[in-house]
């Protein structure tokens, strides 16, 4: 039975850029640096970049939390990730966004008022 989100694993060819570039991004170095996989623990979830994958935009869209989406989204761009989706607010006070990072995936973010982390097992 599937308990909920552990993991979202973004592919980075260039493994040493993404390193940086998501260690700046999230403020931190990884918790699980290799040359195969590197980790970094995010609110008690994990973010992975996997070097052997091919970056793209369609298939399953992890949305990550952030408390202001409009100044998370921002902060995106200045790093120099390219807009795919405004921030755009989808009813019940809750806002999504989603950017391209450097290395050609999709980062999505999303404010949303009703999360409530003790629900997380």
């Amino acid at each position: 039975m599937i308990q909920g989100l552990r993991t979202a694993i973004y592919p980075a060819p260039d493994l040493a850029a993404a390193k940086r570039w998501y260690s700046e991004l999230l403020g931190q170095t990884p918790y699980f640096d290799q040359p195969f996989y590197v980790g970094f623990s995010v609110g008690g979830f994990e973010l992975g970049l996997l070097p052997n994958a091919e970056p793209g935009i369609s298939g399953p869209q992890a949305l990550w939390g952030v408390q202001k989406i409009e100044a998370a989204y921002d902060r995106l761009l200045a790093l120099g990730a390219s807009t795919l989706e405004p921030v755009t607010d989808v009813g019940g006070g809750i806002k999504v966004a989603a950017v391209q990072d450097p290395f050609g995936n999709r980062l999505g973010i999303i404010e949303n008022p009703h999360f409530d982390p003790k629900a997380v097992r």
